[in-house]
Order: C-alpha cells, then sequence, then structure tokens
C-alpha cells in the first residue's frame, strides 16, 4: 500500500485525496485536495464557478497522530459565488474560515464539556483563547432545530461574572431544562431582545415564566408578552423572611447588655435559619432559650417557618387566605424587616400563588447558575460575555458531542 492511500485510511475523511506525504521536525504534513471537480462556495454550499487559487497554500491543523502533529495543506480556489460573492470553496475537511479540522474541532469541544480550558489547550496543543474561539465555532454550528421553538414554560435569571461588576441574562425551558438564551445585562431591554428574537407568534405561546421579583424582568414581560403568567421562585420568597429574621436577630443582640447573653444570641442564627425537623437536641434546647428569653426574636422565626408551611399548600384559594393573614400578622408585629416583607407579599401575590397553582420554580434556572459557576471557576472566570455564553451553550443546552473517532467527519 501507498505511503498516501495509507495517510488516507489514517485521517478517516470523506472525499479526501491525499497526493504527498512529508515529514519534517513539526511534524507530519499531509498534501490534500477534495476529490469534487466543481468547486462549492464556503458560505452556502451551493455550486460555483472557480477562476483561480491563492498563491500560499492554506494549512489546517489535524488531530496528532503517534505523538506528532499532523497538518493538512491545500491550495485553496477562489470562487465567485451568485449569493456569497467572491470568497473561498468549501472544501470537506474543515468548516469555512476555519484553521482546524471537524474532528479537531469536535474533539476540543467533547473536552471542554468536561476539562477546563488549560487542561484542553496543553492536551491539544493549541493557545488558551484558540480553545475558547474553537468553543465558539462549535456551538455556532451545533445544528438542529432552532432552540426558542416551541417554548411555553419558560425560566429567566441572571449571571454575574468578573467580581460580580457585569451580568448574563440567561432564558431556560422547564420541559427540557436546557439553556435556550443568553445575552449580556440584566435591564428590562435585555429581556425585550428575546422576545424579539422569538417573534410576536412565538412570544403568544408562552405561558407561564418564572423568576425571581426583579422589577425589570416584570416590566419587560408585562409590555412584551402581557398574557404570560408570572410565577415568582418559592426560594427568594422564603429567603426574604430568612433576610428579616437575621436583621431582628442582630438588632435583638445589639439591644443585649450582658456580654453572656449577648454571645449566647449570636450563636442561634444558624438555629433559627434552619428547618425545625434538621435540629439536633442542643439546638432544640437553644432555640427553646430564645423562646423563653427573647418574644421578639421568637416571633420572626414563628414568621419564617409561617411563610414556609404556606408556601407548602397546594390548594391556591386557602394559600391567599393563609398569605393575606401573615401579611397582617407581619404588619402588626412591630417588627420592622417583616413588615417590609409584608409589603413585598401584598404587592406580588399573585406571582407568589403562581407557584402554588402551578409548582413551577426557578430551581432549573438556579441549578443551571451554579452549573454555570462551577463552568466559570474552573476556566479561572471569563473576560468576555460571549466566551461565557459560548461555554453555557456547549454544558447546558443540551449539546451532545462526542470523541471524534465516534462521530462523524462530514458535516
Amino acid at each position: 500500500m501507498r505511503a498516501t492511500s495509507l495517510v488516507r485510511k489514517v485521517l478517516n475523511i470523506k472525499s479526501i485525496r491525499v497526493r504527498h506525504v512529508s515529514f519534517s521536525p513539526a511534524g507530519l504534513m499531509c498534501d490534500v485536495a477534495p476529490t469534487t471537480k466543481v468547486p462549492r462556495c464556503g458560505g452556502c454550499g451551493c455550486r460555483a464557478r472557480g477562476y483561480d487559487r491563492r498563491p500560499k497554500a492554506r494549512r489546517w491543523r489535524h488531530l496528532d497522530f503517534g505523538g506528532m502533529r499532523v497538518e493538512l495543506r491545500y491550495a485553496i480556489r477562489r470562487v465567485d459565488c451568485r449569493r456569497c460573492g467572491v470568497t473561498t470553496e468549501l472544501v470537506p475537511w474543515a468548516a469555512h474560515n476555519s484553521w482546524f479540522t471537524f474532528a479537531f474541532e469536535q474533539t476540543v469541544g467533547f473536552l471542554a464539556q468536561a476539562a477546563a480550558k488549560t487542561v484542553v489547550s496543553e492536551m491539544m496543543r493549541v493557545a488558551w483563547v484558540t480553545v475558547g474561539s474553537i468553543i465558539q465555532s462549535v456551538v455556532a454550528r451545533r445544528g438542529g432545530t432552532d432552540p426558542l421553538d416551541g417554548l411555553i414554560h419558560i425560566g429567566v435569571d441572571e449571571l454575574s461574572y468578573r467580581k460580580h461588576h457585569e451580568y448574563v441574562t440567561i432564558v431556560v425551558d422547564h420541559v427540557t431544562g436546557n439553556v435556550v438564551w443568553a445575552r449580556p445585562g440584566k435591564n428590562a431591554d435585555t429581556f425585550k431582545s428575546f422576545f424579539e428574537e422569538l417573534g410576536p407568534e412565538r412570544s403568544a405561546a408562552i405561558r407561564i415564566i418564572t423568576m425571581d421579583m426583579s422589577q425589570a424582568y416584570i416590566k419587560a414581560v408585562r409590555e412584551v408578552a402581557p398574557q404570560a403568567k408570572i410565577v415568582f421562585d418559592r426560594f427568594h420568597v422564603q429567603r426574604l423572611a430568612h433576610v428579616a429574621l437575621d436583621e431582628v436577630r442582630r438588632a435583638e443582640v445589639r439591644h443585649v447588655v450582658n456580654p453572656q447573653d449577648r454571645d449566647a444570641l449570636k450563636k442561634t442564627r444558624f438555629v433559627l435559619q434552619k428547618n425545625p425537623w434538621n435540629l439536633s437536641a442542643v439546638e432544640h434546647g437553644k432555640l427553646t432559650d430564645v423562646k423563653r428569653t427573647n418574644h421578639r426574636l421568637f416571633t420572626a422565626y414563628l414568621l419564617k417557618e409561617s411563610l414556609a408551611a404556606i408556601l407548602d399548600r397546594r390548594q391556591q384559594h386557602v394559600a391567599r387566605t393563609k398569605l393575606e393573614e401573615w401579611a397582617t400578622w407581619a404588619s402588626h408585629s412591630t417588627l420592622k424587616p417583616f413588615v417590609k416583607v409584608a409589603k413585598t407579599v401584598r404587592k406580588h401575590l399573585d406571582g407568589i400563588l403562581g407557584y402554588i397553582a402551578t409548582g413551577l420554580s426557578n430551581a432549573r434556572s438556579e441549578g443551571l447558575n451554579r452549573k454555570a459557576r462551577a463552568i466559570t471557576h474552573r476556566s479561572f472566570g471569563f473576560h468576555s460575555a460571549t466566551s461565557l455564553i459560548a461555554m453555557l451553550f456547549l454544558c447546558c443546552s443540551g449539546l451532545r458531542l462526542t470523541p471524534s473517532h465516534v462521530a462523524p467527519r462530514t458535516h
């Protein structure tokens, strides 16, 4: 078997002809060419008229073979396409204007789903920045159906990066659990741009949107998709009571004169925040001491637990009555943090009841948020929203990549 035939079988790329093979200190250089005689446009893939070749041959990085760096070399033709104008021809081993083969990019994407970019950079012998560019290319041509099709129940949340100075708005499909849209920013205009891409017809099909109590997101929904039911995340509603409870505890600590009593009250923070069924015997003792010695703090604890119990209900009309009673109790408790929470509950009562009626929450969005933060920590941060969004779609959009020896080599 000739060396060129052997290399062609090793490369395992369809519609390719190996003309010459040479070895150098850098590795293996393969002079190749497409098997098709009529060139196709690299932009749209249609047949086009070729009129010359570039004077200098282009090189594409391929997967290493036996520890050697492998490159493909070809003097690419320029074509005159009716749709795209003058551009270069389509080659079967790489995407248009890419310097890497499909197999190489597929492997980089597969590794980046599970490993840090630094590890991928060292393993594939490319620059750290290049790994990010390849990831964006893989995500851009992921194919399949439009992720914005068929959306009915969605969740929206923001993700911070660059030390919480920059944000990205993320939209999650509750049906599939995948990220379907992400853009820089977290204001109303950012979320409106999602509905602009969705279009009027698909926007009208959305029935439920889960979110936190962000006024920017609420404003965008009411202006663009008024038919959608807003459901506030249970976690954020309960967190209001937890924060108010801690504010009451700190205020009571400041009013205690006896140093020993003050220290004892300080150490009740986690006891008051935990669920009653998770308390140990010692913690039950601390809670009993709070009930006996500090009426205001114990009232705040009961308010927190009562709100959680109401959110556990499944009858919407009963929950409405209980929430109104709870808001009245909190308003007359003389505990300023809970008076503020009562006003918030009254203002967003319908959205809170939406959780009880539908059972939907922002748990998927929050779960993906934690996964996204793990990706951010694994990558030691991102310098741009574009890189972060590409990684989100690579790891959280349901994109299934396989090693290059399993995936098909043609696209």
